[in-house]
């Protein structure tokens, strides 16, 4: 048996695993639900989360994929067969069910990245962004026509995850996360340094993102009792846990590997890029405000809406170099969908190396082209539609379905105590016994309460109000689908199903 490729510096892991959880979320998912949720205090439950879901499942991954050093369909394989197709559902369903629409945002970013050069959106943002660059028709039914620019930004987006992926992963991914990840660190302090000096920055932050106001959290009430699940929701999402991407970068590391502190390091750094990333949007969006003398209440908006409407709004109205100020802002949001965008294809491609043993380079080729072709559907005039249900119901189950599945193979049918004990014999730090409770109890229990939330709120109203038939067609059908893909696989035989060397143990 061939021997597994490795990371050529420790530095290079983290730097990729970083990437990886970086993403387009941290830059407008966070702020929005920090300003939502009682803009300071909203930390409280943020870093109560980190503490109790998403260091310990983080190390969970980690470990599990250096332990076994496989992807997560042969890690799962190895512990209970039975469950390989719940190990397959990670990487077929973040591929699939994210990654296909996810180049396509990458691409958006692309475009507006041209646009700043010129402010080509004009001066009514959103009609630019809905009528003319989205198109957007009707509904989700009415499909319309593939809208060129955007096909052209996703298929360049392709192209690089392609050439990136393709290489070793020493020589791939790690030499272009070198790259880019100081790159997004530079341009994200650039562009904080830039937006805290504008009129009116100050006062926004003070007031909308540095206030603390505790009655948001209060459990007491069920509005914040949401916001302490928004808080582990944001945790879980933004680490990329349950994903399989940290499992199938770890499986690429050497024997002797600091485990505890390498995942403590990506939480940290992920999470703090976050709150730094923060200042950047609540100080452009207050000077926007304070220009305008309108109630920031008003001015923000979160999601695509932040980046693509209000964000080139407040450009057009900065003192100067505003071309400049666009064209840094997109850079930043394309090298984190990137990065993030490189990783879930390389998941994928690591399972199916792993299970048939075939050429890495034939199968990143293979499945970029089907990555391609799959992505066309949202980069239709009814893209935008799709990709929000198909997006609503993969964050909200697949992901967290995955997160409890690893809980309970490590947890119980694994054992906590034989990872634990492989965490320790492999590095330089001891894990707490504490891990073991995080593990099988808290982690999971959160995680279902997530669930359990989620259809509540399913059943309660249907998503954004759209027809039941377009949430159960759409949302539900690429839930089944990304599943049977997942379970055919896992029903064909292994070419080379070696035991962990762990087994023993």
């Amino acid at each position: 048996m061939a021997e597994r490729q490795q990371w050529g510096s420790r530095i290079g892991f983290l730097l990729a695993a970083i990437g990886s959880a970086v993403g387009l979320g941290n830059i407008w998912r966070f702020s929005y639900m920090a300003y939502e949720n009682g803009g300071g205090a909203f930390l409280i439950p943020y870093i109560i989360a980190f503490v109790l879901a998403g260091v310990p499942l983080m190390i969970l991954e980690y470990a599990l994929g250096h332990r076994e050093k496989a992807s997560p369909p042969l890690a799962f394989a190895r512990i209970k067969p039975l469950w390989e197709s719940l190990g397959w559902w990670m990487p077929v369903v973040t591929f699939f069910g994210i990654n296909l629409f996810y180049t396509v945002i990458v691409g958006w970013c692309m475009n507006y990245f041209v646009f700043s050069f010129d402010l080509s959106w004009g001066n009514q943002t959103e009609q630019f962004f809905q009528d003319e660059f989205l198109q957007i028709s009707k509904g989700p039914f009415d499909i319309g026509n593939i809208v060129l620019p955007i096909l052209a930004g996703t298929a360049f987006t392709w192209l690089l995850c392609w050439i990136i992926c393709f290489r070793k992963i020493s020589s791939g991914i790690e030499k272009a996360s070198m790259i880019f990840m100081p790159i997004l660190f530079l341009l994200t302090l650039v562009l904080v340094a830039w937006s805290v000096q504008l009129e009116g920055a100050w006062e926004a932050i003070k007031k909308h993102y540095l206030s603390f106001d505790f009655s948001k959290i209060d459990v007491g009430t069920a509005s914040g009792r949401k916001v302490w699940v928004d808080a582990f929701g944001q945790i879980f999402f933004s680490l990329g846990l349950g994903f399989g991407v940290i499992a199938t970068y770890s499986s690429y590391l050497p024997r002797k590997t600091n485990i505890i502190s390498g995942a403590l390091t990506i939480c940290s750094v992920n999470c703090l890029y976050s709150f730094i990333a923060g200042f950047a949007v609540f100080g452009t969006i207050g000077y926007m405000s304070s220009v305008n003398g309108i109630p920031f209440e008003e001015a923000i908006k979160g999601g695509t809406g932040l980046a693509f409407v209000v964000y080139p709004e407040a450009i057009n109205q900065l003192p100067a170099f505003n071309k400049l100020f666009g064209a840094v802002f997109f850079l930043i949001l394309i090298v984190a969908g990137l990065s993030s965008a490189i990783s879930l294809t390389e998941t994928l491609t690591c399972s199916i190396s792993d299970k048939f043993k075939v050429n890495r380079g034939r199968i990143t080729t293979l499945f970029c082209v089907v990555g391609f072709l799959g992505s066309l559907i949202f980069t239709t005039q009814g893209g935008i539609m799709i990709l929000d249900i198909v997006d609503h119901f993969i964050g909200n189950y697949a992901l967290i379905i995955g997160g409890i599945a690893e809980c309970l193979l490590v947890g119980w049918f694994l054992t906590s105590i034989k990872m634990r004990r492989h965490i320790d014999e492999v590095g330089t730090q001891k894990l707490l016994p504490i891990w073991d409770i995080a593990i099988r109890y808290i982690t999971p229990s959160i995680l279902f309460i997530i669930l359990g939330v989620g259809l509540f709120n399913e059943i309660k109203a249907p998503y954004e109000g759209y027809e039941m038939k377009a949430l159960i067609i759409i949302g539900v059908g690429a839930l089944l689908l990304t599943y049977t893909l997942a379970f055919i696989l896992s029903r064909f035989s292994w070419k080379n199903y070696s035991r962990s060397v762990n087994d023993q143990q």
